[in-house]
């Protein structure tokens, strides 16, 4: 289980504050180890508070990481750089929230409660940037290969029996 980091994120965006550091991917929830073939390494986290354009309050999260996911062709590990950059727009109220969702459908919004854990927010936007379907360019196992090369071809039979019998 993860440690919680609590903040709360409008009074952090109202100060512009910014909070960074390193956190061991061992330590993160079990929902992203599920999709990582080891939980070596550190993710390194930047959150910042501001206010976008529109002066709405945002947190900017960015994460760099440098991870092992399962390649699904050969089932090695294989490295996978994660770098995110994302803004999660505030609101107060979950009508401006819908109304703002409704003019930009890329927007990234949340309901701004008293307490917003950083942790889980982490976890999320690497389980987010992870890729859905894993491969290696080339897998150096030949085991793809021979698993194919052993099989018979379904097909022969059916190309068996459309032959035309002889009498």
């Amino acid at each position: 289980m993860s440690k919680p980091i609590l903040i709360d994120p409008l009074k952090f965006a109202r100060e512009g504050r910014s909070l960074s550091g390193l956190m061991p991917v061992g330590e993160l929830d079990e929902r992203v180890h599920s999709d990582l073939s080891d939980t070596s390494g550190e993710v390194s986290y930047q959150f910042e508070g501001f206010r976008d354009e529109l002066q709405r309050y945002a947190l900017r999260i960015r994460l760099d990481a440098q991870l092992n996911v399962t390649c699904q062709r050969c089932l090695d590990g294989m490295p996978f750089s994660l770098n995110t950059d994302s803004v999660l727009t505030l609101f107060t109220s979950q009508e401006k929230l819908d109304e703002a969702c409704e003019l930009d459908e890329g927007l990234d919004a949340v309901l701004a409660e008293a307490e917003l854990d950083v942790t889980a927010l982490i976890e999320d936007e690497i389980i987010m940037g992870l890729p859905h379907s894993p491969k290696h360019d080339e897998c150096g196992r030949d085991t793809l290969s021979l698993a194919k090369a052993d099989k018979p071809n379904p097909f022969a039979v059916l190309a068996a029996l459309k032959r035309p019998k002889s009498e």
